[in-house]
Formats: structure tokens, C-alpha cells, sequence
């Protein structure tokens, strides 16, 4: 059973005060109870803005945005939302504001007003969650970047969210990082959390159920992962993308009838169904 939360815009408008021209234009767009969904785009294309409406730091400047049914617009409703609600940032250092690990992830559960006994098991249950729970007492300044961007996503998931929302969060991470991050996205999922994923990594979208793709602050194009990277290269490009590595093997082996088309493009798949021929 899903414990996500579901977020809806209906002709939501956004521009910045003294900009000429909308960063976001006229958006309809629904992102499902405990659904993953991918958000790609050109800088500019109005991803991080997209976020920052679902988590009521932005007030769509025409139209409406709801998260769980309630208007963002609704003064009222605000702190509720962000309760449901949380947003990793790029760079961690952005959103970590104590000097210790712990200290760190009680920040947001202390801001909700709860029991310090409950605090506690929310700070234990969420560093635990990203690995951290042995560095509980170490200074942040001795956490290496992976380590910051995890505790950051502590902070997070310690108000006990029914969606997060990463607006590339794993952009400013090593190889090795990125996995470990992702990993523990994946569980945060089949845990029955709502995901919106801003990236501009087409490796990591595979293990969502949707992707949306932005330009220029309109809907452009939406669907499957593996229904996107099916598309023709071309028009991939005209989106601003290139194929990966292996949705270009999958391609390659589907046409000579060495693998289904329906293999999802992703290098441990296919080495999977090549196994089993």
C-alpha cells in the first residue's frame, strides 16, 4: 500500500518578479501516489521550479498546484504540505544547518514540534536509513561531499515525507556515490514513497515509472523510460539528449535479433537476457 502522496498542477504559471517571459507555461501535469517520476530538461527549462512549486517555496503565479488536494496557494495549508513534502537540493550545503550529524537530521523534527523521544528515533531511523547512523556524532565538516549529499537526504526523509523531491541530487556525486544514492532512493520507493526526480542523467531514470521532459518551461514530452529511450535519436536530440551507452546496445542487438526490443536498456538487463539465450 502506498504511503506517497499525490501532486497536481492545473495551468500552473510561474514568472520570476521583474523576468519578461514565464519560466513555467500553463502546466498540467499529475504525479501519482507512491509513483517515480523523472523530470528531465535544458537549464532553464523550469525543473527547478517545478519543484520548489510542489513544496509550496513558490506560489504558481497563474493557475493552481495541490499536493494531496490542497492548494499551495492556501496559506493555511502550508505547513502540512511541507510535512508531506521534502526537497533535496543540489548542493547539500545549501540545506545543512548544524555542526554536528545528529544535530543536523533533528532539525526538521524539531521544527514540526514533536517529543524529543520521538526526535530521536526519527534522527536514528533516518541516518540508519542513508548509512550514517555511526557518524551520529561526528562534525559534518568531517563528512566527505557523498557523505553531506546522504545527510542531507536524512534531513529529509526524518519529517517522515510521503514524497521526495531531488532536484539533482546526485548531480555534484562520484560514480560510487551516485550508486549508493540511488540505492537508497530505490528503497525509499518500493517503501511506498512518492518520487520526483530532476536529473540530467539519462543512467539514472531507468527505475522510474514516468518521465516528463521540460523545454523551455512547457510540457514536452512524457511516458516510460524505456518508451524515451526507444526514441529516435534524432529526435532525442532535438530534446537536448543522447541515447546512453546501453539503450544504444539494446538497439544494436534488438535489430539483429539477439535480444527483445522490450529489454530494459540498462547494462545488467542485458547481460541477463543474453545469459539466457
Amino acid at each position: 500500500m502506498s504511503l506517497g502522496t499525490t501532486l497536481f498542477l492545473k495551468g500552473a504559471e510561474f514568472r520570476y518578479p521583474g523576468a519578461s517571459e514565464n519560466t513555467l507555461n500553463g502546466l498540467d501535469l499529475e504525479v501519482r501516489a507512491g509513483e517515480w517520476v523523472a523530470v528531465l530538461g535544458s537549464n532553464g527549462s523550469g525543473k527547478s521550479t517545478l519543484m520548489k512549486l510542489f513544496n509550496a517555496l513558490l506560489i504558481p503565479t497563474q493557475g493552481l498546484c495541490f499536493v494531496d488536494g490542497k492548494a499551495t496557494s492556501e496559506t493555511d495549508a502550508v505547513s502540512a504540505i511541507r510535512s508531506k513534502v521534502s526537497l533535496v537540493f543540489q548542493n547539500p550545503e545549501d540545506q545543512i544547518v548544524a555542526a554536528v550529524v545528529e544535530e543536523d537530521t533533528a532539525f526538521g523534527p524539531e521544527n514540526l514540534g514533536l517529543a524529543p523521544k520521538e526526535i530521536q528515533t526519527r534522527v536514528k531511523e533516518a541516518l540508519a536509513a542513508v548509512g550514517l547512523w555511526e557518524r551520529h556524532k561526528a562534525p559534518v565538516s568531517s563528512l566527505s561531499g557523498g557523505q553531506k549529499q546522504r545527510l542531507a537526504l536524512a534531513g529529509a526523509l526524518a519529517i517522515k515525507p510521503q514524497c521526495l523531491l531531488l532536484d539533482e541530487a546526485m548531480s555534484m556525486l562520484d560514480p560510487s556515490a551516485r550508486k549508493e544514492f540511488l540505492e537508497i532512493v530505490k528503497k525509499e520507493h518500493d517503501n511506498g514513497r512518492t518520487i520526483v526526480q530532476v536529473t540530467h542523467r539519462l543512467d539514472e531514470i531507468a527505475d522510474a515509472d514516468r518521465v516528463v521532459v521540460l523545454k523551455h518551461g512547457n510540457l514536452r514530452w512524457q511516458g516510460m523510460p524505456d518508451e524515451f529511450l526507444s526514441l529516435d535519436e534524432k529526435l532525442l536530440a532535438g530534446m537536448g539528449f543522447e541515447k546512453t551507452p546501453a539503450a544504444k546496445l539494446r538497439d544494436s542487438l534488438s535489430a539483429r535479433g539477439k535480444l527483445s526490443a522490450s529489454t530494459k536498456p540498462e547494462a545488467k538487463s542485458i547481460f541477463e537476457a543474453l545469459t539466457c539465450l
